[in-house]
């Protein structure tokens, strides 16, 4: 999920275009090529990029053509079309600034030690035994307070994949483990935007929502450690004297202080006093580079001729600090804003798609066609879960995957006596937390691009994420918690 202010969305102002003229095989056309087409370039393109480095992007603005056409066989005028495309890029402008933000957070504070300072501490605490589930409780406890799975991830998830990478532990589980504990700490916060949505949408409070909330998301949670507990216990890592090697090298490195801690300190302490996410991460990346002036000359030095250079690159451009160690090299290394341009094209065409399967109203027939199978309240369930799963893949947006369900399915759930905080459990299970296992979708793309996983690496490990859409499917099929409208 992300932060109250990474985006200007009102519930208010999203509209839902209907479109009386459009079938549902008219509307399904872009979804299938769409699919068929990035199905393609995974399983058969070795390298993926068959249309160039860009691939993924290439072939959601392909997707949006083939809609476009749609719309114009069905004589939508051309202006809603662009004017629902403006709309959804204006959403996304905030959560841009706030990707290349990220990217010039990762530059500097590994230039300032902070990254390192981080990984040698962790290395000391935080042992290959518990590091996955320990990972979870982190994120989970940092996510609540700050009611954001994004900043999560842009501040200690980066550290954590530091750690795990230094232990020898598989990136995709850490990025499974960052992203479980921070989606789920996100989804149970009053600080989160898409936890207020829900209701506001399924027509209950915010916090009856987040009570019933808890009877699936506890128990998928604590699925969720059980797994990774397992996990950690059976996986190989470098063992300890790879890691005293580690540390070593670290230390010949860089200038390691506790006091660099007062950079994330820093950040943390902002988010919690509900500063926006541009000026706490602005101030993370003030704060860092004063802090390489005052411990990180020599790094600084080495890797220009002015210091004031070494900033500059480390904030724009690609930052690579060289160590004896080959692991460390690939792990002290970021891109700065310019690692976060794949990234911000991928959000960029895939709010396109999602605009333009709007405009034409191809977003709302294929959920009423959902909604028109739904006969049992089980099939009703199913049908809000589908949908939500659907639209996330299409519409590329968990907005989305929250408000057009949550407006289409409303009055069905009325319809079965079923009490509005049904609907809006249903929409955090099945909407919020599935929208980061979409490559393409804004939360997929960035947390890729953040963490520096990619979707496919993490998918099977974000074990809370994928686990919880079965869990409130099994309560509908078991009538577990399943609450009915006290009779006026």
């Amino acid at each position: 999920m992300q932060d109250d202010n990474l985006s200007e969305f009102k519930a208010d102002k999203e509209n839902v275009v209907d479109n009386k003229e459009l079938n549902i095989f008219e509307a399904l056309v872009p979804v299938v090529i769409l699919m068929g087409l990035l199905a393609y370039n995974i399983f058969f393109v070795e390298d993926q990029e068959w249309l160039g480095a860009y691939t993924n992007q290439l072939i959601l603005l392909m997707g949006a053509f083939v809609a476009m056409i749609g719309g114009f066989m069905n004589k939508v005028p051309p202006m809603v079309m662009v004017k629902e495309v403006w709309e959804n890029l204006k959403s996304i402008f905030v959560p841009i600034m706030i990707l290349f933000l990220v990217g010039a957070l990762a530059g500097t504070w590994l230039i300032s030690g902070v990254i390192p300072a981080m990984v040698y501490y962790g290395l000391q605490v935080l042992s290959p035994e518990i590091f996955l589930p320990s990972s979870v409780i982190i994120c989970a406890v940092i996510s609540i307070a700050t009611g954001s799975s994004w900043t999560t991830s842009a501040t200690v998830g980066i550290a954590l994949i530091g750690i795990g990478s230094a232990l020898g532990i598989h990136p995709g589980m850490i990025a499974g483990a960052v992203i479980s504990g921070a989606y789920f700490g996100d989804k149970m916060s009053p600080l989160s935007d898409t936890t207020n949505l829900a209701p506001a949408m399924a027509g209950t409070d915010l916090f009856t929502h987040i009570r019933y909330m808890a009877y699936t998301t506890v128990p998928t949670i604590l699925a969720t450690l059980i797994i990774f507990s397992i996990l950690s216990v059976t996986i190989e890592t470098t063992g300890t004297a790879d890691i005293s090697f580690l540390l070593t090298n670290i230390d010949k490195t860089f200038n390691i202080s506790p006091w660099l801690f007062l950079v994330p300190i820093g950040v943390i302490i902002l988010i919690l006093f509900k500063t926006k996410p541009l000026i706490a991460l602005g101030a993370g990346v003030l704060l860092a580079i004063i802090f390489a002036f005052i411990f990180q000359g020599n790094i600084l030095s080495g890797l220009s001729d002015s210091k004031l250079n070494a900033i500059t690159s480390s904030i724009f451009t690609d930052t690579q600090i060289t160590t004896d160690n080959e692991k460390l090299n690939d792990l002290f290394s970021a891109g700065g804003m310019k690692g976060m341009l794949w990234t911000v094209y991928l959000t960029i065409c895939a709010m396109v798609f999602g605009g333009v399967m709007d405009a034409i109203g191809a977003l709302s027939r294929i959920t009423k066609a959902l909604l028109s199978v739904a006969t049992t309240i089980f099939g009703l369930f199913a049908s809000t879960v589908i949908s939500c799963l659907g639209l996330n893949t299409i519409a590329s947006d968990q907005y989305l995957a929250i408000v057009i369900p949550g407006k289409m399915f409303k009055k069905a759930f009325d319809d079965k006596g079923l009490a509005p905080e049904n609907l809006s459990r249903t929409l955090e299970d099945s909407g919020t937390v599935t929208s980061v296992l979409i490559p393409w979708n804004t939360c997929g793309a960035y947390q890729a691009g953040v963490l520096g996983v990619q979707t496919g690496d993490y998918f099977m490990y974000a074990f809370f994420n994928w686990l919880s859409p079965f869990t409130t499917l099994l309560f509908a099929a078991f009538r577990i918690k399943i609450k009915m409208m006290k009779s006026k």
